[in-house]
């Protein structure tokens, strides 16, 4: 008994700003993560107090402060994660989404308009504009997943 195979196609090349917007995105969650450490913050705080139910008292002098370190990294967790996936997508279809670009877009601009103007919020904007332009460019390469 022979089995036959469907030769695997691999998807087209995608265009080099495509390539590049994860790399970015990347670099960015990796900053993000680095100034997490860097900027007044309440680590050692939360690490005293055990990690485990250290920021669930709401009447804690350094509940603010802590609130903001944590989801300050969930915020670099959220870009690393975003990153990576784009990656995978442009490397399963050879392109990516104009939906990635359209919601780092939006991350970006709700940062810019609350802590205008000094924010890290351009980061995202520009990496969403750049994503959306990317994926509507002709040089994009457009890839239909098999059925």
């Amino acid at each position: 008994m022979t089995t036959t195979t469907t030769p695997r196609t691999s998807p087209p090349q995608a265009s080099t700003l495509t390539r590049w917007i994860p790399r970015l995105l990347i670099a960015v969650a990796v900053l993000h993560f680095i100034w997490a450490f860097l900027q007044p913050n309440d680590w050692a705080g939360i690490a005293a107090d055990g990690f485990f139910r250290s920021i669930v008292d709401p009447e804690a002098p350094d509940y603010t402060a802590r609130e903001a370190d944590v989801w300050f990294m969930i915020g670099g967790v959220a870009m690393l994660a975003l990153g990576t996936l784009g990656r995978h997508i442009i490397r399963v279809t050879g392109r990516l989404p104009a939906q990635f670009g359209w919601y780092l877009l939006a991350m970006g601009l709700i940062l810019c308009v609350l802590y205008f103007p000094v924010t890290g919020g351009w980061a995202p904007l520009i990496i969403g504009v750049l994503a959306i332009l990317a994926a509507g460019s002709r040089g994009t390469a457009r890839h239909t997943p098999p059925k």
